[in-house]
C-alpha cells in the first residue's frame, strides 16, 4: 500500500471541486416541458399519488435508492471525538464507497448533537426522506441506544456499520478460518481485546453463528472482563467471564484458538501468540496499526491464520465488503429493517464466496496468479465483482424469508442481471452474446495456449458454455501453467502442432494450402514450414472444418496475423479489404466504432468496403445501422487529403444504398449532437437520427479514439476488435487483452461460425 502524505490526502480532497460527491440530475432538464414536470406543475401528481398511498414514494422519488450517512462525530475513525463538522470528510467518503460499490445515493448528514435523546429525535424527523439509515462514527455506549431505539421506531433499514459491518465481514472470516483450521465453532476458545461498539457486536454474531459464552473471554483497558468487575456497563456485563485465575490479556490467550482485537496497535506480543492452541487464529484488527503485525505473527507462529484490517496484507477485514450490499439488498425489498436474519446471511454469503474460483479481474488488481482458498485467502477481495450479486441476493432473500420485506423478487436471475448491469459488470448486448453462444457452442482454437490471459480466456469460455475450446501449444507447459494458476484443464483439448503425432495434419494441411495457392506461387515445401506457426496451423484447421472459430493476436504482429489471414481464410468475395470494429457501450447507448485496427490508409475505395461491412456487422448485433463517416472537416469544406476519399466513399453509399442512413464527411461532434447538426446541416441523410456507427478516416484515429475512451472513461464496456470480411470466423484480440476481453470476444466468434454454418446450409 502506497504510503498517504498529508499534502497527498489535503490535496485529494481540495483539488477540482471539494468534497468526493455530488447530486446528478436523473430526468430530462434541457426544455420548458421538461422543467414543467420536474417541478411545477407536473410536479404536483406524484405528490398526490404519495400523499394517497406512502408507499409510492418508492415509485416517484429517489427514496428506494438513497441512504443516510449519519453521525454526530464522536468516534470519527481513530480520532476520537473531533465533533460532526470535523467528521464530513469520512461521511463523504462512506456516500463514495455505496455509490461505487452497490450504486446507491447518499446525503451524508453531520448532526452537532450529542445527546442520544435530542439525535434519536433529529434522525427520527428527517427519516421520511430516505430508503435506509447508516450511522457512523458515533461513540459507545451511546451508540448501542441509538441504533436500538431508530431501529424499533423507524420502519426503514437502520444499521451501526462500526458495529455490524466489522461483526459480519469478521464473522466471514472466522467461519472460514475455522474451516482451513479444522476447527468447530462451538469448540474453540475466543479472546476478545478491546470491548468498544465493534467487538461487542463481533463477540455477539460469534455467538449467534455458534461461538459458547462460556468459551469467550473479553478484554478492555483495565484488564480481564470478569464478573468481580463493579464497573461494567450493560454490554459489558453480557461477555463477563467467571473465571478468577485470568486477570490479563497475556493469562487469557494461553491455550486460546481465536485472538479478536480491535483496540491498539502492539498491545499482543510474539509469545502471547505461541502460547495460543494450535493453527491458531489472530484477526489483529487495529488501524493502521494491528495488535501485532503480520510478520510478528507469521514469525512467532507458521500455522498461524491471520487477519487484519490492511490492505497490504492477507485476509483484509474490511466493511467494504458488506454494507454496501446488505443495504443494496435490504432496499430492493423496500425493507422495514435490517434483522439478525439478514446479518447471517450476509455472513455466510460471503464465506461461500471465498471458497469459489477467483475472476481474474480480482487476481489483476493485487498482481497474482490466482487466489485460492486457503490460509492467505479466507475472505473475498473488495474488488470482487460478485459481492454484489452474491451478497445482495442473500440479504434480500433472508428480509423476505423473514419478514421485513415489503417488495417481494419474484425473478432471482433478473435481478442478478439488473444488479450486474446496474454496476456495469455486464451489459444488455454481452448477456445476449453469451446467452446465444451457450445455445450452440462452437468448437474454438486459441492460437497462444501458453499466454496465461489467453489459457484463463479457453477455461473460463468453457465455464460460461459458450465453446468447445481447442489450446494451441506445447502441452507440459500448457499443463505446468495451469498448475501455476490453479486451472483445471477438464473439457479443453490440447494441440502441440510440433508434435510428431500432428506431422499428417500438417502434411495435409500444407497440401490444402499450396494446392490453393498454386498460382500465387506457394508450393508445398513452404507450405509444409508454414504449418509449424501456430496463426497457419490454428487458421488452416478452421479453413478444413477441424474447428469453427480461431482467436489470436495476444503477442502475435497485426501485419503478420493479416497477412496469413489473408492467405489462408480470404476475404469474401464481394469485398476487397476486410476490417475490424469494436462495440462500445455506455450510459448514452451502444456505439459501433470501424476500422480500429487493420486498414492503415484507406482510400475511397477502402472506405467503401468498410462502411459497407460496417453496415452489415451493426445488423449483424441487431441494431439498425446510422452512420457517420468522419474526418476533420464538414461536407466538402477541405478539398485536400483524406477528406476527399472519406467524401467520394459517401457519395457512392448514398447513390447505392439510397435507404441507407449514412453521410459526412463531418467532423465527430456533429456526429455526436444531432441537434447541432440538424440545425447547422439540415440537407444529411441523418436529419433526426442519433447517429451508432462510426466510420473513422484512417486507423490512427479510430484506434486512437477507442483506445482514448477505454483510458479515459471507466463507466463503459469495449468488445472488440470484431473481425468484418474474412470468409471464415477469425478473430483478433488486442495486445495484452484481459481474460473477459478474449471471452467477449470468444463469444463473437461462436456466434459467427453459427450464423457462418447457416449460410452454408450445415
Amino acid at each position: 500500500m502506497a504510503k498517504i502524505t498529508k499534502e497527498a490526502a489535503l490535496l485529494y480532497h481540495s483539488q477540482g471541486k471539494p468534497g468526493k460527491i455530488e447530486v446528478v440530475p436523473t430526468k430530462p432538464y434541457s426544455t420548458q416541458t421538461d422543467l414543467s414536470l420536474a417541478y411545477s406543475p407536473g410536479v404536483a401528481e406524484p405528490c398526490l399519488e404519495i400523499e394517497k398511498n406512502p408507499q409510492d414514494a418508492y415509485k416517484y422519488t429517489a427514496k428506494g435508492n438513497l441512504v443516510a450517512v449519519i453521525s454526530n462525530g464522536t468516534a470519527v475513525l481513530g480520532l476520537g471525538d473531533i465533533g460532526a463538522l470535523s467528521g464530513k470528510p469520512v461521511m463523504e467518503g462512506k456516500g463514495l464507497l455505496f455509490k461505487i460499490y452497490a450504486g446507491i445515493d447518499v446525503f451524508d448528514i453531520e448532526v452537532n448533537e450529542k445527546d442520544p435523546e435530542k439525535f434519536i429525535q433529529a434522525v427520527k424527523a428527517i427519516a421520511p426522506t430516505f430508503g435506509g439509515i447508516n450511522l457512523e462514527d458515533i461513540k459507545a455506549p451511546e451508540c448501542f441506544e441509538i441504533e436500538r431505539r431508530l431501529k424499533e421506531e423507524l420502519d426503514i433499514p437502520v444499521m451501526h456499520d462500526d458495529q455490524h459491518g466489522t461483526a459480519i465481514i469478521s464473522s466471514a472470516g472466522l467461519v472460514n478460518a475455522l474451516q482451513v483450521a479444522g476447527k468447530k465453532i462451538e469448540d474453540v476458545k475466543i479472546v476478545v481485546n478491546g470491548a468498544g461498539a465493534s467487538a461487542v457486536s463481533c463477540t455477539k454474531l460469534y455467538v449467534s453463528l455458534g461461538a459458547r459464552l462460556e468459551n469467550i473471554v473479553m478484554v478492555d483497558s483495565k484488564g480481564v472482563i470478569s464478573k468481580t468487575r463493579t464497573d461494567l456497563n450493560e454490554q459489558k456485563r453480557y461477555f463477563a467471564t467467571d473465571r478468577t485465575d485470568i486477570h490479563t490479556l497475556e493469562e487469557a490467550i494461553k491455550g486460546a484458538d481465536v485472538f479478536l482485537g480491535l483496540s491498539k496497535g502492539n498491545v499482543l506480543s510474539q509469545d502471547m501468540v505461541r502460547s495460543m492452541a494450535p493453527s491458531p487464529i489472530v484477526f489483529a484488527l487495529a488501524n493502521p496499526t494491528p495488535e501485532i503485525s503480520y510478520e510478528d505473527a507469521m514469525a512467532a507462529r507458521p500455522d498461524v491464520l491471520m487477519a487484519t484490517g490492511r490492505s497490504d496484507y492477507p485476509n483484509q477485514i474490511n466493511n467494504v465488503i458488506g454494507f454496501p450490499y446488505i443495504f443494496r439488498g435490504a432496499l430492493d425489498t423496500q425493507a422495514k429493517a435490517i434483522n439478525e436474519e439478514m446479518k447471517i446471511a450476509a455472513v455466510h454469503a460471503i464465506a461461500n464466496l471465498a471458497k469459489q474460483p477467483v475472476p481474474d479481474v480480482v487476481n489483476e488488481a493485487y498482481h497474482v496468479n490466482n487466489f485460492s482458498f486457503g490460509p492467505e485467502y479466507f475472505i473475498p477481495k473488495p474488488v470482487d465483482p460478485r459481492l454484489i450479486t452474491e451478497v445482495s441476493c442473500a440479504v434480500a432473500r433472508a428480509a423476505m424469508e423473514s419478514g421485513v420485506a415489503r417488495k417481494n423478487i419474484e425473478d432471482w436471475d433478473a435481478y442478478c442481471v439488473q444488479l450486474r448491469e446496474l454496476m456495469g459488470y455486464e451489459s444488455k448486448l454481452t448477456r445476449q452474446l453469451y446467452d446465444t453462444a451457450r445455445r450452440n457452442p462452437q468448437r474454438v482454437v486459441f492460437a497462444e495456449g501458453s499466454h496465461p490471459n489467453m489459457l484463463k480466456a479457453a477455461v473460463e469460455a468453457k465455464a460460461e458454455g459458450i465453446c468447445h475450446p481447442i489450446v494451441l501449444g506445447n502441452d507440459e507447459t500448457i499443463e505446468k501453467l495451469a498448475k501455476e494458476l490453479d486451472l483445471s484443464l477438464e473439457g479443453i483439448e490440447i494441440v502441440n502442432l510440433r508434435h510428431p503425432n500432428e506431422a499428417a495434419r500438417r502434411e495435409r494441411y500444407a497440401r490444402i494450402l499450396s494446392e490453393k495457392r498454386a498460382r500465387q506461387g506457394a508450393t508445398y515445401e513452404e507450405a509444409n514450414d508454414k504449418m509449424f506457426e501456430r496463426n497457419y496451423f490454428g487458421m488452416m484447421m478452421v479453413e478444413t472444418g477441424d474447428a469453427d472459430a480461431f482467436i489470436t493476436g495476444l503477442y502475435t504482429k497485426y501485419s503478420n496475423t493479416i497477412k496469413v489471414a489473408k492467405e489462408v481464410i480470404g476475404i469474401q468475395p464481394q469485398y476487397k479489404h476486410f476490417g475490424t470494429m469494436h462495440i462500445l457501450n455506455s450510459k448514452k447507448g451502444t456505439y459501433f466504432l470501424a476500422d480500429t485496427l487493420i486498414n492503415r490508409h484507406p482510400n475511397a475505395e477502402t472506405l467503401i468496403d468498410i462502411a459497407k461491412l460496417s453496415e452489415h456487422t451493426v445488423r449483424f448485433f441487431n441494431h439498425t445501422p446510422v452512420m457517420a463517416m468522419l474526418s476533420y472537416s464538414n461536407f466538402g469544406a477541405d478539398t485536400e487529403g483524406s477528406p476527399v476519399s472519406v467524401h467520394e466513399a459517401v457519395e457512392y453509399m448514398q447513390q447505392n444504398y439510397p435507404d441507407l442512413a449514412i453521410d459526412g464527411e463531418m467532423q465527430v461532434n456533429f456526429a455526436m449532437d444531432r441537434k447541432m447538426r440538424d440545425a447547422k446541416y439540415p440537407f444529411t441523410r441523418l436529419k433526426g437520427k442519433d447517429v451508432n456507427t462510426l466510420v473513422f478516416p484512417n486507423l490512427s484515429s479510430a484506434n486512437s479514439a477507442y483506445k482514448l475512451l477505454q483510458a479515459m472513461n471507466t463507466e463503459m464496456e469495449l468488445i472488440g476488435p470484431i473481425q468484418m470480411g474474412l470468409n471464415k470466423p477469425i478473430h483478433f484480440t488486442d495486445f495484452e487483452s484481459s481474460v473477459r476481453d478474449i471471452v467477449n470476444i470468444t463469444a463473437v466468434a461462436v456466434i459467427d461460425a453459427i450464423v457462418d454454418k447457416k449460410k452454408a446450409g450445415k
